[in-house]
């Protein structure tokens, strides 16, 4: 059996997913491409330890989260920003779009750490604790990282305000 068909095994089961996290973090599906190659290429190098983690996709998205963190510190002291634009494939209900196209550009306007805490918390939809333990933090740190971004977020997008209050009461009711 070669090696490398567990990989491909994780691969066709998490590739999604992956993909999924690195779009919302990065808001561009070029980046968010560039991303998870980037990230995937470490993984591979680390397949043999990996492969018998009890969750080597926990171990992905964290060097993913963790890869995208570093990217954006560095495109900030170089001053490149990434597009804010809509990927260039339709979605088929024009409400649902522009819902998209508002939560996405006010993502983009959060700093790196919120950011992560919101796709990881909402959009992966992970505890506070799986949080936490990806970004290296404390559980505390994850509830003020997300309380200060949705408070930024009901700020850049008051229109989203209604959607974010329910993101709110499905945090207290998680407690």
């Amino acid at each position: 059996m070669d090696p490398n068909d567990s990989f491909r095994e994780f691969m066709a089961a998490h590739q999604r997913s992956l993909m999924r996290t690195a779009y919302l973090l990065t808001g561009d599906a070029h980046l968010a491409e560039d991303l998870l190659q980037s990230v995937l290429i470490k993984v591979l190098g680390r397949w043999p330890k990996l492969a018998h983690v009890a969750s080597p996709q926990a171990y992905a998205r964290k060097a993913l989260v963790n890869q995208y963190i570093s990217w954006r510190r560095r495109l900030v002291r170089t001053a490149e920003l990434p597009s804010a634009e809509p990927p260039e494939r339709p979605y088929s209900s024009e409400e649902s779009t522009i819902v998209r196209l508002a939560v996405r550009q006010a993502l983009a306007q959060l700093p790196p750490r919120q950011r992560a805490v919101i796709v990881l918390r909402y959009y992966e939809d992970l505890t506070e604790h799986e949080t936490a333990k990806l970004l290296s933090c404390s559980i505390g740190t994850v509830k003020s990282q997300a309380h200060a971004a949705l408070a930024r977020l009901r700020a850049l997008a008051p229109e989203l305000a209604p959607k974010f209050a329910a993101l709110e009461e499905l945090e207290g009711a998680r407690r």
